[in-house]
This record gives C-alpha cells, structure tokens and sequence, in this order.
C-alpha cells in the first residue's frame, strides 16, 4: 500500500515563494533575445526539487512556466512546459546519490544532475519547442543555444550550490528557524 502523500502549509508557501521567485527571474529580470533567454530563474526550481522534492520540484516548474506564459501573453508550449518541470525533478531525482557524501561530493552530483537536465531541458525539448510550435530553423538557432549552455550551466551550478549548502536548506527543511539564523549572524 502506498502512503499518500500530503504538503503542509509551510510547504506550500515555499513552493509559492519559489514560483514566484522564478516569475520575477525569468519574466521581469531577463534578457530575451526570441530563441535565446538569459535568466536564473530554473535556479529555484532546482531548489524546489532538491529541498521539497521531485514532485513539489516539478509542480513548481509547471506553474511557473503556465502563470508565466500568460504574464508574457505567450501560448503554452508544451515542450517548453515540460522542460521547465524537469528542471524540478531531475535535480531532486539525482538526491539519493549524495545522501551520505561530504559537501564536495555533493556538489559534483548537483553540478552533474543539472547538465543532464540543462541538455534533456533547454537543448532538446525548449529547442524542440522553438523549432516545431514557433517554426524557428534548427540550424540557425542551435549553435547559439549551445553558446547559452556554456555560459549558463556553469551560472546555475553555482548558484545552485551556494544556495543549497546555505542556512536556507537547513530553514527550509525545519532545522532552524529564521530567529535562530539572526542569533548565529549577529
């Protein structure tokens, strides 16, 4: 028998909190270029999956990429809706493997688990959507789709990992509570 899962409160304002993050991210504080967008907002859906899980990761990528589309006036593409929720669940997927090592082995799966996303994601299926529901040439955008992986991937890894191995992971999962980090900090 499988055993239901619930999200408390404090999860979903969390998830709320990220989603919203990543709204701000990639729809306010970005440069779109049509086929290339430079952002960091898959950064806290990366965080949603790695701290709450690959199904709070995926939901958060999901509504994200929905309430986002509809900011921006834009068409649900479903490629791209399914890129933006594994951003969320490959990450948070990849956890097991680095339940039990030190802080530098942790990081080397993190990094690892988001190139595979960030190929699976923004190569393949966003490139997919561009090319197939928005009539872009294949051709002509991928060598600058891969100049953007390049200099991205490395941006979200970092920034991936300071936030994880930051208090925040520890607040997030209820280990401190945010008076507790102003008592250590002053």
């Amino acid at each position: 028998m499988q055993k239901k899962q619930t999200w408390n409160v404090k999860t979903l304002v969390f998830m709320a909190l990220l989603i919203a993050m990543h709204l701000v991210l990639t729809r306010v504080l970005v440069i779109d270029l049509g086929a290339y967008r430079i952002s960091v907002g898959s950064v806290t859906t990366i965080l949603a999956g790695l701290w709450l899980g690959p199904i709070a990761g995926g939901v958060c990528g999901l509504c994200a990429d929905i309430i986002g589309c509809f900011m921006k006036g834009y068409a649900v593409n479903p490629f791209i809706t399914v890129a933006a929720i594994l951003w969320g669940v490959l990450p948070a997927l990849a956890r097991p493997l680095f339940a039990n090592k030190k802080k530098t082995g942790k990081t080397v799966v993190i990094c690892i688990s988001i190139v595979i996303t960030a190929i699976l994601s923004s190569l393949v299926l966003t490139t997919a959507g561009l090319v197939i529901m928005l009539g872009y040439n294949f051709y002509a955008i991928m060598p600058g789709r891969l100049v953007q992986f390049v200099i991205m991937i490395p941006i979200y890894c970092v920034l991936t990992c300071l936030l994880y191995f930051s208090p925040l992971t520890a607040m997030v999962a209820g280990n401190v509570t945010p008076a507790v980090l102003n008592k250590k900090t002053v």
